[in-house]
């Protein structure tokens, strides 16, 4: 054990600011830890069809690399990223980028590199300038507007884990239409309202660690209750398709796959970077707050966009999803009032581990898809909401034409489905709205008004006394 401390304090010089962690208790939190972070890591590859056991082996190891970049300072868990889903849906399953699933997510790797390349990049900008340029770029309407825009691109992917169904051939029936099966309908939304009513509730008014695992606890219950039903015959027994554990061993190397660069890919993939990017201060300055360590000095932005984009480069080489900072992560920090980041490492090992376990992988790939709807229902709309809230906290005054103007055009913009560019490469939604965004802040004067435009303000009508007798 003493070589184990020897080697901790070597990787990760920063160990001794913390209260020292007996082993028992460090596996205890660590096992914790790694729960309540396991279930965003997992859903994404369930939503974009990546390799489950891949995307935990990148959880482990870019967890691992930021502490090594952060000299072990900041309590932090990097799992996979939501803000892709969209753009990596839009690469996965799509035969413009290869004839094989193999063959796409080797075009969406490269689009992830790139991406953790630009945190790279941004990473020795706010080195070489200091990070009051990011507030520059990024002000908090540009930021709120986007972290919305993700969460709103990703509510139609929700419903239709509950309401599509497929033919014989794979592809998707029509709604309601010739061989749409009613029934299945019916169980998909009783599921899924039960998984996500049961996820609000905790959330809302559970305390703890059973706050924190709301999505997990949801999960696991709506998978059993679906388990109970198409096995006694009460829902029909498409719903859940146990029989893929079976594919799986008991001890099982994750599905690694390499990338190509496909230059389309990048263009779809890539600027999303721009968004986690902002996401990522965000959670560095929450992480801070609540250790109360001023992080954003010490270790300093620069080097947790290091990590970050190290790992997120990492997860592209080995076929995983990009990895990023979690709220989540700091909401644990809260509850449990533990922040010693030994217990993270441990939970970045757990999480190594289990990606090699076949059957809990197995196990995770037969969440039934109305189920998995049922959380995202909640997960996606908190995405959004947590946008309105930054304009809420700060203050956005939408009285001003210019920030009406702003957000008019990313919003039309990335939900309308606009793209510019060409066959070859583009940028389209999500990307395209923000870079517009950011865009407009820097050219559009600050407190002008945008010419032709007039945000109308309904003035207080003044209220005179009825007089009496009249």
């Amino acid at each position: 054990m003493e070589l184990l401390s020897k080697l901790n304090r070597l990787l990760f010089p920063c160990a001794g600011e913390y209260e020292k962690l007996g082993v028992k208790k460090s596996l205890a939190l660590g096992f914790q830890h790694a729960f309540a972070m396991s279930c965003a890591t997992i859903l994404v590859p369930l939503l974009t069809g990546l390799d489950v056991g891949v995307a935990l082996f990148c959880a482990g190891c870019g967890t691992i690399i930021f502490h090594l970049c952060t000299g072990g300072r900041m309590p932090t868990f990097l799992g996979s990223s939501f803000a892709f889903i969209s753009a990596l849906c839009g690469v996965i399953g799509n035969s413009g980028f290869g004839a094989t699933k193999d063959e796409q997510i080797a075009a969406a790797m490269g689009g992830i590199i790139v991406s953790g390349v630009f945190y790279l990049l941004l990473a020795l900008v706010i080195k070489l300038f200091g990070k009051g340029l990011i507030d520059k770029l990024f002000p908090p309407v540009v930021r709120g507007v986007g972290i919305t825009l993700i969460g709103l691109n990703l509510a139609g992917s929700a419903i239709n884990n509950i309401q599509t169904q497929y033919g014989p051939d794979g592809t998707a029936l029509p709604l309601f239409g010739q061989g749409y099966d009613m029934a299945a309908y019916v169980w998909a939304w009783v599921l899924a309202g039960v998984v996500c009513l049961l996820a609000v509730f905790l959330s809302s008014c559970g305390k703890g660690m059973v706050k924190m695992s709301s999505i997990v606890i949801s999960l696991v219950s709506g998978y059993v209750l679906a388990l109970l039903a198409t096995k006694t015959g009460l829902a029909p027994a498409s719903l859940m398709d146990t029989g893929v554990i079976a594919d799986y061993g008991w001890i099982q190397a994750p599905h690694f796959v390499t990338p190509t660069f496909n230059i389309t890919a990048i263009g779809m993939i890539a600027p999303i970077a721009i968004v986690t990017c902002v996401e990522h201060v965000g959670d560095v300055y929450a992480n801070g707050a609540v250790v109360n360590k001023k992080f954003t000095e010490n270790p300093g932005l620069h080097r947790t966009l290091l990590g970050d984009g190290l790992a997120t480069v990492f997860a592209g080489f080995v076929g995983g999803p990009p990895n990023t900072t979690y709220s989540e992560n700091t909401a644990v920090l809260a509850a449990t009032g533990n922040y010693n980041p030994a217990s993270l490492r441990v939970a970045a090992l757990v999480a190594i581990g289990v990606s090699f376990l076949g059957k809990a992988i197995g196990v995770i790939q037969s969440v039934p898809n109305c189920v998995l709807g049922g959380a995202c229902i909640v997960l996606y709309g908190m995405i959004a909401s947590v946008g309105l809230r930054t304009l809420v906290e700060n203050h956005v005054d939408f009285t001003k034409n210019r920030n009406l103007c702003i957000a008019a055009v990313m919003l039309v913009l990335a939900i309308g489905g606009a793209a510019i560019g060409n066959a070859t490469f583009s940028f389209s939604n999500i990307g395209l709205g923000i870079i517009v965004g950011i865009i407009l802040n820097l050219v559009v004067p600050e407190g002008k008004d945008v010419p032709g435009m007039v945000a109308h303000t309904v003035e207080k009508e003044e209220i005179v006394p009825e007089r009496k007798g009249r």
